[in-house]
Order: structure tokens, then C-alpha cells, then sequence
């Protein structure tokens, strides 16, 4: 895998740094690398490497004691994933401490945190699909916020471009408001979603039930395999069948030689140089020994997820 930066140079400075090993944080870090940029990714949360550590991926029920369910002291530590749902003794070890990482909740708000090299890249349900400009024009149109400054047609290049690396499953069917991707073959629907397809298009005009479009692979992509249907996704995919940082986009940008990851880095803040007029760094604080380390560079992405970026931005004001 990746250059692990842990004890390097705390002067070093990089072309570019990634905030955020997400899904956008992986995308980022891979463009950026081919690009021949020498790219530092930091992480906040640990080292998770594809495959290696996806310690449940192959486990049957009887397998584990309790047959996949947490025990009293395991729920105690997610109190948010319990009320989420999702979170089981053989995903838990994705998920957040949820007593370590506190927050105030006003209203309920349940906020679902994966600190680990691929992030919530590893948890995500792979639903994909295009806007269209019915979403683009739509609070426009309803007179309420402000106009998007782009339209479909600024992005449909980039959508291919991103759809044919991540691979996404799914039926070409020319509807507007759900502009059909670059599909790899679709999956099936069962028996009953066929007869319910059948009842609501015969009854609904204008109304369809659609197979999903998803970042599961159907067939062989760039080494890596398809999807097996084992319903095991949230444990990591040792195929790499469905799209996630740690089986797609860091792995490209470790292929180019130009990436770097410090795991345990919590970015307090991005540095910003008043004479330039220019972001030149970013200071984090080392989860293990809380040591205050600047690392610079010229290129300075933030993909620390839409809460934690803010939380970053507004420590970064000047």
C-alpha cells in the first residue's frame, strides 16, 4: 500500500494535501497523484488497507458467538449507530466511538462517523444516480434560495469520467428526469419487483420502477472482481466488487508513486498566508501523542465530510 507518514520530516512540505481519505477525499488524492503531484492524504482515524483488514468479510453466523448481534458493551460505545440501525458486531469496527466523539444535539441528529483510511467510503449504500436539470433549475424555478451556477450540461463529461472508473450497474432507459450514466450491465429484478414494475407502469402513466443504479460491479473492472451478492458490503468487499476509497481510488494513486498517508492526523486547521493571499499549509494535532504538526503545500483539498469541513473552515478564519 500507500507511504505511511508517521514519523517523517514535521517540516516536509508536499505539492498537495488531501484532507480526508473518504469517498471524495480518495478521488482527490487519485487525481491529483496522476497528475504528478506528490500528495499528502491525512487521515484522522487509523490505517485500514484493502482486504488485509476486513476481519468479518468472510464470516458465516455461526461463526461468531453471537451470531452477529453486539453485546451490551459493544452498544454502549454506539448509542448513534444503534439508533441509525446499521451497526452489527461484524461492521462495528468501521464505525466511530461514538462516547469518544461526542456532540451537542440540539434536535435529533444522528451523525454517522467512520474515522479510518477509506472513511464511510467503506459504509456508504452505493446508490448512484445523475441530477438532472429538474434538480439543478428546481429552487430556481420555486423561488426559494439561490440559482445553481451550473447546469447538466457542465457536468455530464465529468459524470462519465467518474462513472466509467467507478463502475456503476444499472438500465439505460431515457428517462428526463433521471439522465441514464455510462451502466455496466444491470442487475436483474425478481419476480415480484417484475410484476409490481408491470402493475405500476400499466396503472401510472409516466411512473416507472427502475432496478437501482449502483456502484457494484456486474462484471470484471480494472482487476477487480464482481459482485458475488453475499449482502456482506458493510464488512469491506474483498473483491473490491462495490466502489470505496480503499479498493479504487487509493490504490490508483499509490500506483503513480506519489501518495502519501498520515493516519491519526486530526486537521485543526488550514494556514493561511497573508502576504500571499493564499492557504499555504495545514496544522493538525497527532491523535496519538497530541503534538501540533504544520505541513505545507501550494494545493490544499478539504474532504473531511460536509460537518467536519465546516468545523475545520470556521477554526481556519483569518
Amino acid at each position: 500500500m500507500a507511504n505511511f507518514n508517521i514519523d517523517a520530516d514535521k517540516a516536509l512540505t508536499y505539492d498537495a494535501i488531501v484532507i480526508g481519505s473518504g469517498i471524495s477525499g480518495g478521488w482527490a488524492a487519485k487525481e491529483l497523484c496522476e497528475a504528478g503531484l506528490k500528495t499528502l492524504v491525512l487521515e484522522r482515524g487509523r490505517i485500514v488497507e484493502h482486504v488485509k483488514d476486513y476481519p468479518t468479510m468472510n464470516l458465516d453466523p455461526w461463526d461468531m458467538e453471537f451470531r452477529g448481534a453486539m453485546t451490551p458493551e459493544q452498544k454502549a460505545i454506539h448509542p448513534i449507530g444503534q439508533r441509525v440501525g446499521f451497526v452489527g458486531e461484524t461492521n462495528q469496527h468501521f464505525y466511530a466511538n461514538d462516547i469518544e466523539n461526542p456532540y451537542t444535539e440540539v434536535k435529533p441528529f444522528l451523525w454517522v462517523r467512520a474515522h479510518q483510511m477509506g472513511g464511510r467510503s467503506l459504509l456508504w449504500g452505493k446508490q448512484t444516480y445523475r441530477w438532472s436539470d429538474l434538480d439543478f433549475e428546481a429552487n430556481a424555478k420555486d423561488g426559494h434560495g439561490v440559482d445553481w451556477p451550473i447546469r447538466y450540461k457542465d457536468i455530464e463529461s465529468w459524470y462519465t469520467y467518474v462513472e466509467k472508473f467507478a463502475g456503476i450497474s444499472g438500465e439505460a432507459i431515457g428517462l428526463p428526469q433521471l439522465p441514464d450514466s455510462h451502466f455496466l450491465p444491470p442487475m436483474e429484478l425478481n419476480c415480484v419487483e417484475k410484476h409490481v414494475k408491470e402493475r405500476i407502469e400499466k396503472e401510472f402513466n409516466g411512473r416507472n420502477l427502475i432496478i437501482g443504479r449502483v456502484a457494484h460491479l456486474t462484471e470484471p473492472l480494472n482487476g477487480r472482481g464482481k459482485c458475488q451478492f453475499r449482502n456482506r458490503c458493510d464488512r469491506g468487499c474483498p473483491y473490491g466488487a462495490y466502489f470505496s476509497s480503499n479498493a479504487v481510488t487509493l490504490p490508483a494513486a499509490n500506483a503513480t508513486g506519489n501518495l502519501t498517508i498520515r493516519p491519526f492526523s486530526i486537521v485543526q486547521s488550514i494556514i493561511y498566508d497573508e502576504d500571499l493571499g493564499k492557504a499555504s499549509g495545514v496544522r493538525i494535532i497527532d491523535a496519538e501523542t497530541n503534538e501540533e504538526i504544520v505541513y505545507k503545500a501550494k494545493v490544499i483539498f478539504c474532504n473531511a465530510s460536509a460537518l467536519s469541513s465546516t468545523q475545520i473552515l470556521l477554526n481556519s478564519t483569518s
